[in-house]
């Protein structure tokens, strides 16, 4: 997993509230077992047409889009049922950071463990940042995971994040690797029993 500290990125407006996961990746992808290619169907039935073409009227298939990390989206960011291809779809198409109001504490979970930032605002900072976007498309956000920060033009703000997700992504780990990071820790606590 990549190390997360700052990130510096144009955002992608989506206010659609309670987008699932089966949105964010149709079910009849999850047969794959590999992160490989989740990106190509993120969002798969909202981008393509029934031919496979992409369909120009969606957000991601705008070439504005193209090289964007961060996703600005509705309240309820996650919902339904639980799929790890969710954060694997996003982050395979270059999504570093979602932005809502409230994440499915499933997806949140598993977003966090795939180094994917959910990163939570409140109503009022929300509807600043939509405008920003919708005034100008190239509006850039910078996310400062130490300080947990989130800059925009004319503020800023703090968001939550718990300590020890902070640390696995400020340090690139996942859970396996922190305690893999403690292993002389563990080792030295046997040697004493």
């Amino acid at each position: 997993m990549a190390q997360f500290t700052t990130l510096t990125s144009r955002v992608v407006l989506l206010p659609v509230d309670n987008i699932d996961t089966d949105q964010i990746i149709p079910a009849r992808f999850l047969k794959a077992i590999d992160k490989k290619g989740m990106g190509d169907n993120l969002f798969a039935d909202w981008r393509y047409n029934s031919d496979g073409t992409p369909k120009p009227d969606f957000v991601l298939n705008n070439p504005e889009s193209t090289g964007a990390k961060i996703l600005l989206v509705g309240d309820n960011f996650g919902c339904g049922s639980s799929r790890e291809h969710a954060p694997w779809a996003l982050t395979g198409f270059g999504v570093q950071a979602v932005i809502s109001t409230s994440f499915a504490d499933i997806f949140r979970n598993n977003a966090l463990k795939n180094g994917l930032l959910p990163i939570v605002v409140d109503e009022h900072t929300h509807k600043v940042l939509h405008q920003l976007v919708r005034e100008n498309s190239r509006t850039q956000l910078t996310i400062d995971l130490a300080p947990q920060t989130l800059s925009f033009e004319g503020g800023s703000v703090t968001f939550p994040i718990d300590l020890f997700n902070k640390t696995c992504l400020l340090n690139g780990v996942d859970e396996l690797g922190y305690i893999l990071g403690l292993e002389k820790e563990i080792a030295a606590f046997e040697a004493q029993r």
